[in-house]
C-alpha cells in the first residue's frame, strides 16, 4: 500500500511514524521499497524534521547493503548537515552508532573548525557528541584545539566560547570530558573569566562545573563564588 507513496508519507506529520515502524518492526528484506525512495534523497530528507527521524531508522535497522547507498550520500555533505537544523542529528547518530571510518572522518573535519562551529547553534551539538564519543586521543586533539587555538598570541578559544550561547554548552563538555592534566589546564583558563562568566544567564551552569571539579584539579586555590546555588 504504501509502495509509490514513500516520499510523501515521509515528510508527512503522521505518516512519518507508519514508515519509522516498518522499518524497526518489518525484516530489512521487506523494506527494500523504502530505502530505494531514499537513496538519491537521503541529504534532502536529512534536513527535514521528520526525514531526518527516517534516515536514522534506516541507519539503525537496515542491512549493510541498505545502508551503503545512503551513508554515502551524508558523507558527502556532512559540511552542510552538521550546520543544519535537523541534519544535525543525523550526523550525531553517525558519531555514536557509525563505523570507526565514519566517526573518524566526521571528527576530523569537525577538528579543523572545531572554534567555528562550537559557536553555531545547530553545530555545536556535533561538537558535544564528539566529545563524548570519540577516541581518547581524538578527544584530546579537539580539547587541546579549544585550550590553544589556531594562533596562540589571540589567546584560548575558551574565552570567547564562555561568552557564547552556544560555545558555553561545549565549553561544559570539555569539563566534563577532558582528563585530568587537560582540565587542570581548562581551569586554570576559565578561573580568571569567572567575572565575566558569571555576567552572563547560562554562566552557572559552567561556575557549578568549576566547582564540581575544583578537587580534581590539584586544589587550586581562588576565592569563594558567590551566586552559584541554583540548580540546573
Amino acid at each position: 500500500e504504501l509502495d509509490g507513496h514513500v516520499l510523501k508519507c515521509i515528510r508527512d506529520q503522521n505518516g512519518n511514524h507508519v514508515i519509522q515502524k516498518c522499518i524497526e518492526l518489518v525484516p530489512a528484506e521487506n523494506i527494500q521499497f523504502i530505502v530505494d525512495a531514499v537513496v538519491g534523497q537521503a541529504v534532502m530528507l536529512a534536513e527535514h524534521s521528520y526525514g531526518c527521524r527516517v534516515v536514522q531508522r534506516i541507519l539503525e535497522n537496515g542491512s549493510g547493503e541498505q545502508k551503503a547507498p545512503i551513508m554515502e550520500e551524508i558523507m558527502e555533505s556532512v559540511q552542510e548537515l552538521i550546520k543544519d537544523q535537523y541534519g544535525n542529528y543525523v550526523i550525531q547518530h553517525v558519531v555514536e552508532h557509525g563505523t570507526i571510518y565514519e566517526r573518524t572522518y566526521i571528527i576530523d573535519i569537525v577538528q579543523k573548525q572545531v572554534c567555528a562551529l562550537s559557536q553555531h547553534k545547530f553545530a555545536s551539538n556535533v561538537v558535544e557528541r564528539c566529545l563524548t564519543h570519540g577516541t581518547l586521543e581524538q578527544r584530546r586533539t579537539l580539547i587541546e584545539i579549544l585550550i590553544s587555538g589556531d594562533h596562540p598570541a589571540e589567546g584560548s578559544p575558551l574565552n570567547q566560547l564562555v561568552r557564547d550561547q552556544f560555545g558555553n554548552y561545549v565549553v561544559q563538555r570539555v569539563l566534563d570530558e577532558a582528563e585530568p592534566s587537560q582540565r587542570e589546564r581548562v581551569v586554570n583558563i576559565l578561573k580568571n573569566q569567572v567575572t565575566t562568566i558569571k555576567k552572563y544567564s547560562y554562566g552557572k551552569h559552567i561556575i557549578a562545573r568549576l566547582e564540581a571539579g575544583w578537587g580534581k584539579t590539584g586544589g587550586l586555590h581562588v576565592n569563594p563564588l558567590q551566586g552559584h546555588s541554583e540548580s540546573y
